[in-house]
């Protein structure tokens, strides 16, 4: 039995994954890194430290449910992004266990970017892989703790896609606005789950004023309008509900902003704010977005095992 290991160690989840090249049949294992309540993130020093006691207990785990494996590859993330400078030291736990790994093996590890990853496993969870051949171009909407970003994604023999940014968040990430009212709100950081099921529950429509310029966005805004909010004793769930309603209309404007200039075209969407129920409803009814599932969506181990087989030509 062949399979491709995938791992990432990303600033919010160790994880590792098993893919089948014959059935394309995933096993994935991961886990967040745990946060002191009340906190809004983690130091790096500290990522870095919790991947390190994590990726053995994962990849035990994961190597339990698939016994007597052969590994013919090994794909890893060791940066957020694909540009010169990109770097967080989070990711050199991964990178230097498929390293490891790869010297024992004789193989020699794959490497790309935590932003390529997501793109990939939202391709394999969406059965989509195809976009990634030819020269047709695609959108990615990546929104997670770190990224509000819009990119034009194009095949690419050498990296398997090309990405260029077309529009950002140019001050607050998406993740961290979700992540601020969720703590303010009492909530677990990472507070994207618990904030969603408190948002479904408001029955509140808002009419929200998203700031966009030249496509890219500010979100700033979002969160001292929920602190207003939280100060004038409004419900929890509106809250919630309000913060996830300016997020979809600023992403829709985003999206609509890149058509305008670019032409329509398939549009992916990807991180863990894009699992986010309301979100998914609202951009797939407008746009026939495709979402990837949950556990496909937020930090995930698929997508540079999937990177890794497209290299090599196993699937």
């Amino acid at each position: 039995m062949s399979k491709i290991l995938g791992i990432d160690t990303s600033n919010y989840t160790t994880s590792a994954a098993l893919l089948d090249t014959e059935t394309m049949e995933i096993i994935q294992e991961k886990k967040l890194l745990p946060v002191k309540k009340g906190e809004k993130g983690i130091r790096q020093s500290d990522a870095v430290f919790h991947h390190t006691a994590q990726l053995p207990i994962i990849m035990e785990k994961l190597f339990y449910q698939c016994k007597d494996v052969h590994i013919d590859g090994i794909g890893v993330s060791f940066a957020p992004r694909l540009l010169n400078g990109s770097y967080m030291p989070c990711f050199t736990v991964g990178d230097s266990t498929a390293s490891v790994l790869g010297t024992v093996m004789g193989i020699d590890p794959e490497r790309t970017s935590h932003q390529v990853g997501h793109i990939l496993a939202g391709l394999y969870s969406c059965n989509n892989l195809e976009l990634l051949q030819g020269d047709s171009q695609f959108l990615a909407f990546h929104a997670s703790g770190g990224t509000t970003d819009l990119l034009l994604c194009t095949p690419d023999k050498n990296n398997i896609v090309d990405i260029k940014e077309i529009g950002t968040s140019l001050d607050l990430k998406a993740g961290q606005a979700v992540d601020r009212t969720g703590i303010m709100l009492g909530l677990d950081f990472p507070c994207g789950k618990e904030l969603d099921m408190l948002a479904c529950k408001s029955s509140s429509k808002f009419k929200t004023k998203p700031v966009i310029r030249d496509g890219s966005c500010c979100l700033s805004g979002v969160e001292n309008l929920c602190r207003k909010m939280y100060d004038n004793n409004e419900s929890h769930e509106d809250i919630a509900k309000f913060c996830i309603s300016f997020l979809c209309d600023t992403f829709k404007k985003m999206i609509l902003s890149a058509f305008e200039k670019y032409g329509e075209m398939p549009l992916l969407c990807v991180g863990g704010v894009m699992s986010n129920t309301i979100i998914r409803e609202e951009i797939s009814k407008e746009f026939g977005a495709l979402f990837a599932k949950p556990e496909f969506s937020c930090d995930n181990a698929v997508g540079t095992a999937v990177y890794c087989a497209l290299k090599r030509g196993m699937i």
